[in-house]
């Protein structure tokens, strides 16, 4: 059963991401062009979505632990496909941010916090490879869906594009049907105990956990939101030609996808922590080397694979690490809670952006990023340090 609905949900993720997050960085060029907007007009709808994610969050996660992921999924698909065909119908900004608010609620409840959720009922303590495995599928979203909505939008326009997004979104209906009803509170009730005890079960410890991963996962959260809309407009600012930058950008997918399935064949050993750390270190490098894109295509190359490496990696922790830290009984509400913060921030990020951006380059919203991805590696260490022995 498990080996089916790893399958099941790891190929709804791959939807789901891609007709949802990586969507703008697609189609917001085009949206843009024909509507004649401005960019951080377009790139608002998204910020919107992401304010929408965080304002639910905590909420989302309840609704799991009551409710099990199989109702909370389910809901999410239609109000994908109804989000998308929102868009694709919508005239005016007005019906444009309401087609981005209704994408909001349905991201939170289909993508990997609702997922990792719904597994950590379905198999307590023992879900952390579950989590791992269906990332894999879903780190290629970007790597097809960029490709695939830059060709939809040539051959049926961007509204067009838009209504195949739609029933993309249905066809993840039934995925969802595969999780088993038991998935709910009782079940997590039920759900045997971890073997040994959460490293930060009360008081100040559980506090200053809390506390990191929060920051990591916000901090984290801005730069992926920054770079799903800006990939692609980044590579192309810094000198690449935008069918180039589109590649280059889309094998973020493949550095993602690889080091997750390296996790999952060789990481069994390497206590979340540690592969948080590993992980945010990534970020800050590809970020350096991502400067250097317009000179060098090697450094472009390093820099679509080494982030897509380190998001992927990260991925993963932000589902394993509470499983580790908390009781995984309350998962759903709690980390619900903590991923709050964000989804709010990050929602900044894609009009953020695109004003520095539009105002100052590509190689200033890079740096930018340096400065981002460094915080996080620091909360992530810390983190380490304060709880690492603990877990040895």
């Amino acid at each position: 059963m498990m080996r089916s609905l790893v399958w099941c949900l790891g190929l709804s993720q791959f939807i789901g991401w891609g007709i949802s997050y990586y969507l703008l960085g697609a189609m917001g060029e085009a949206m843009a062009r024909d509507l004649g907007w401005p960019r951080t007009l377009v790139h608002g709808g998204f910020a919107l979505a992401l304010l929408v994610m965080g304002g639910v969050s905590g909420l989302a996660g309840r609704w799991v632990d009551q409710r099990g992921g199989r109702t909370v999924m389910v809901a999410g698909s239609l109000l994908l496909c109804a989000g998308c065909l929102g868009l694709a119908l919508g005239q005016g900004v007005a019906a444009y941010y309401a087609a981005w608010a209704v994408l909001g609620l349905a991201m939170r409840l289909t993508l990997y916090d609702a997922a990792f959720a719904t597994l950590a009922h379905v198999a307590g303590p023992g879900a952390r490879r579950p989590m791992a495995q269906i990332t894999l599928l879903g780190g290629l979203a970007s790597t097809a869906f960029w490709p695939l909505g830059h060709a939809l939008v040539e051959a049926l326009g961007w509204r067009g594009a838009l209504w195949v997004y739609a029933a993309l979104a249905l066809c993840t209906v039934p995925l969802h049907l595969a999780i088993p009803r038991a998935a709910g509170a009782g079940h997590a009730a039920d759900a045997p105990r971890a073997s040994s005890a959460p490293l930060a079960a009360a008081g100040r410890d559980r506090l200053w956990a809390a506390a990191l991963f929060a920051v990591v996962t916000t901090l984290v959260n801005f730069l992926n939101a920054g770079m799903s809309a800006h990939m692609v407009g980044l590579l192309a600012g810094l000198g690449l030609a935008l069918p180039l930058a589109v590649g280059m950008a889309s094998l973020r997918g493949v550095g993602q996808s690889g080091a997750r399935l390296a996790e999952v064949l060789f990481g069994a050993r390497l206590h979340p922590l540690g592969l948080g750390v590993f992980a945010a270190l990534l970020l800050p490098l590809a970020c350096l080397a991502g400067l250097w894109s317009g000179q060098a295509l090697a450094a472009a190359l390093v820099f679509a694979l080494l982030y897509g490496a380190g998001n992927g990696l990260l991925t993963i922790t932000r589902g394993t690490l509470p499983l580790v830290l908390f009781d995984h009984r309350t998962y759903g509400a709690f980390v619900g809670r903590l991923v709050a913060p964000g989804f709010l921030l990050s929602a900044s990020a894609p009009v953020v952006y695109a004003a520095v951006m539009e105002a100052h380059g590509a190689a200033a919203a890079l740096w930018m990023s340096v400065v981002v991805a460094a915080l996080a590696f620091a909360a992530s260490l810390a983190l380490q340090l304060r709880f690492g022995t603990r877990a040895l």
